[in-house]
């Protein structure tokens, strides 16, 4: 396979949820050595990114993005992503072998357009692997649009290292209406994600996502 080194610059255009997650359910998908960040009694924030890198990107690309905690360790913050898929074979590659990110290969179809009602809200993405549907997020048209820069840390894993690495994203940024429906062979269907709390489009993204450095040694008997 071939895929540039880090950094990676991506270009495109995001739809991203935040949702309220037991903490209970979510702790047999994290390492030991990371501490499940509450923000409510028993519960963390997830939530799903379901993005399309197009021209400008090195490398374009679907990408579904499952975020399952926020997670703490040795006084450093960042989110914990349990699942995530992509349509490109080398993101794959690079996603696995430079952040230790456990990426499979899932197939996109983005429907709805500003003369088409595809779904309850005019968008629809689905994200299917083989004959199993993953998820489904239908959304809303994006009316006002922020110009909001963010920047976050993110924890993976390789065979013995814990990692961290920073995202770093630019975009024109709105709340959109969004409903997200998760089958129940879909491998992460045991988060048991409800309904959105707020749903974000990102427009114009222009994306960052840096080397990873390594932070901590992983527990032997955890693997994704």
């Amino acid at each position: 396979m071939v895929y540039p080194p880090a950094p990676w610059n991506l270009q495109g255009y995001a739809v991203q949820t935040l949702q309220l997650v037991d903490v209970a359910r979510v702790r047999p998908l994290v390492p030991s050595e990371l501490e499940i960040v509450s923000l409510l009694p028993g519960k963390t924030l997830g939530g799903i990114y379901i993005s399309s890198y197009g021209l400008g990107s090195v490398m374009e690309y679907n990408e579904l993005i499952v975020v399952s905690a926020i997670a703490n360790y040795a006084g450093k913050w960042g989110a914990w992503v349990s699942h995530i898929y992509v349509d490109n074979p080398n993101s794959v590659a690079g996603g696995r072998e430079i952040w230790g990110l456990p990426k499979e290969l899932a197939q996109f179809s983005w429907e709805g357009s500003d003369s088409v009602k595809a779904a309850p809200l005019g968008y629809r993405v689905t994200v299917s692997q083989e004959n199993r549907q993953l998820c489904s997020l239908n959304y809303s048209k994006q009316t006002l649009a922020l110009p909001l820069p963010f920047s976050g840390n993110v924890f993976s894993a390789d065979r013995s290292n814990l990692l961290l690495f920073k995202g770093g994203l630019q975009s024109r940024s709105g709340l959109i209406k969004g409903e997200l429906e998760v089958a129940e062979e879909s491998p992460f269907a045991s988060l048991n994600l409800g309904q959105p709390l707020l749903t974000v489009a990102c427009e114009d993204l222009r994306l960052t996502v840096g080397a990873p450095e390594v932070v901590g040694n992983r527990s032997l008997e955890f693997s994704y």
